[in-house]
């Protein structure tokens, strides 16, 4: 078997992977900030780990993986200054915090079942129903000496370790805070990070939050980068695997998470770091500051399988910038609806046997830092080879599906015509008004017995992508 090699942002090399437990793979994956929707930028790290995950599976592990819900103390900037982002987000919309968190994380789940994640295998912790365990954390590295406390908290001196920034080779000495914060005078170095944040006082024993708990230090709430260092320890143990996140995790969250880890167990904390790229839009990052936002909603609303989204993740590696576009997206939709079409009309329902030759170059290029796009090439090149028998064929493909989940072991005729947007009776009033228009004046043709022109417009309507059943109470509009 062609041994798992992967990428480690720790050692920027390509290492072959040794579990800490024979045949058991511990993995955390930093999750979402429950303030808001998750933009498709987002959404690219959980498909790239649930890939990972299916990998490990097609290799026969165990995977133990633990995705961690943000619903407190992660600031408006990574310097620890600003509101939090929960509290923000309710008062954006007018909910209580409980509320805004519970929409945005019932609304992440969905977005990951939406992607063909199964969210069933995994731990969901939230930060707020571990508060003793963080503060138990805090307490330790109080009592080794690596804390200091400002007017506004308890900090980590990072001057302390002198390994700090180890992840991706920060240069610590260059780290500036924020531009668009006032810097914090009481910080001994710029680098130190929030612990525990001290709630705005108001004269009385409870402040004006609606998320803070008493501390040895006082009223306050946990700092964001603490929740993933106490609840992997609880769920995972003091050394893990696998710890995934997006690029934007390493200079600050990440090597936050090492240096109190680290000096809380004295064990290096994670093995290795797996780390995937942004996805752009005309070159700019995606991002809600920014305002070029797009969510899976907004997909779906445009009549977008999420399934088609998933496919054009997979289409580039995940140490690869993206560059999304509706063209781009189209593009995907309409190559999977093909995948499906072949999977569903020419190869049947029997099974056959797994093509071993292909089966043994799909192995090794996941296993290769999950080399999906050469994976994706692999299966096209199966489809196309006319040697191999279609039974055989689909075996292979549903073989492959195990890691590159795209809906292949549910596949039927009415996924097939959701793919292709097809199928759904679409309402007159809310056709485009050039379409309304042709439709219109079909119908007056009609009544006019003018069949000629009848059929004429139908096959206008066809060039634009619409196709018109005549029925007694009027025409019927889907879209092909």
């Amino acid at each position: 078997m062609t041994p798992i090699k992967l990428q480690n942002t720790l050692t920027n090399e390509k290492e072959e992977f040794i579990p800490r437990k024979d045949g058991v793979v511990t993995m955390y994956n930093c999750g979402p900030t429950v303030y808001n929707y998750a933009h498709i930028g987002n959404l690219r790290a959980y498909v790239f780990a649930d890939v990972l995950k299916r990998m490990f599976a097609y290799n026969d592990y165990e995977i133990k993986q633990v995705i961690n819900i943000t619903d407190v103390g992660h600031l408006t900037s990574d310097a620890d200054e600003g509101e939090d982002k929960i509290e923000t987000g309710a008062k954006r919309e007018g909910l209580k915090v409980k509320n805004i968190i519970k929409r945005y994380t019932d609304a992440f789940m969905g977005d990951m079942k939406s992607l063909n994640i199964d969210i069933d295998k995994i731990e969901f912790p939230k930060a707020t129903e571990h508060i003793p365990e963080q503060i138990a954390f805090i307490q330790t590295l109080d009592e080794k000496g690596y804390t200091y406390k400002t007017s506004d908290g308890i900090y980590f001196d990072t001057s302390l370790r002198k390994d700090y920034g180890k992840l991706g080779n920060i240069n610590t000495k260059g780290l500036e805070e924020g531009a668009r914060i006032e810097k914090n005078k009481e910080k001994k170095n710029s680098a130190d990070f929030a612990l525990w944040k001290f709630s705005p006082p108001t004269g009385g024993p409870k402040q004006q939050r609606e998320q803070e708990w008493d501390s040895p230090w006082g009223v306050g709430f946990p700092g964001w980068h603490i929740e993933c260092s106490a609840m992997s320890r609880k769920l995972l143990g003091n050394q893990i695997d696998v710890h995934t996140g997006g690029v934007d995790h390493i200079p600050v969250h990440h090597n936050n998470e090492i240096a109190q880890t680290e000096s809380v167990t004295g064990k290096q904390f994670v093995n290795y770091w797996m780390h995937n790229e942004f996805i752009t839009i005309d070159g700019q990052k995606i991002a809600k500051s920014v305002g070029n936002t797009i969510y899976l909603k907004s997909i779906i609303d445009k009549s977008f399988s999420p399934l088609s989204l998933r496919y054009w993740f997979l289409t580039a590696h995940y140490r690869t910038q993206s560059n999304f576009t509706w063209e781009a997206l189209e593009g995907a939709q309409t190559t999977l609806f093909k995948l499906h079409k072949h999977f569903v009309e020419e190869y049947g329902a029997k099974d056959g046997e797994v093509n071993k030759e292909y089966e043994n170059k799909f192995h090794d290029f996941i296993n290769d830092d999950l080399d999906i796009p050469k994976s994706i090439a692999l299966m096209w090149d199966l489809v196309k080879d006319e040697s191999v028998p279609k039974e055989d064929k689909r075996s292979t493909l549903l073989e492959f599906d195990k890691v590159l989940g795209l809906g292949l072991d549910h596949s039927d005729k009415k996924l097939v015509t959701l793919l292709s947007g097809r199928g759904d009776k679409l309402e007159i009033g809310k056709l485009p008004k050039a379409i309304k228009a042709i439709v219109d004046e079909r119908e007056e043709a009609r009544e006019n017995k003018d069949f000629k022109k009848a059929d004429e417009l139908r096959d206008k309507l066809q060039q634009k992508g619409y196709e018109i059943e005549d029925k007694e109470d009027g025409p019927d509009i889907t879209k092909n």
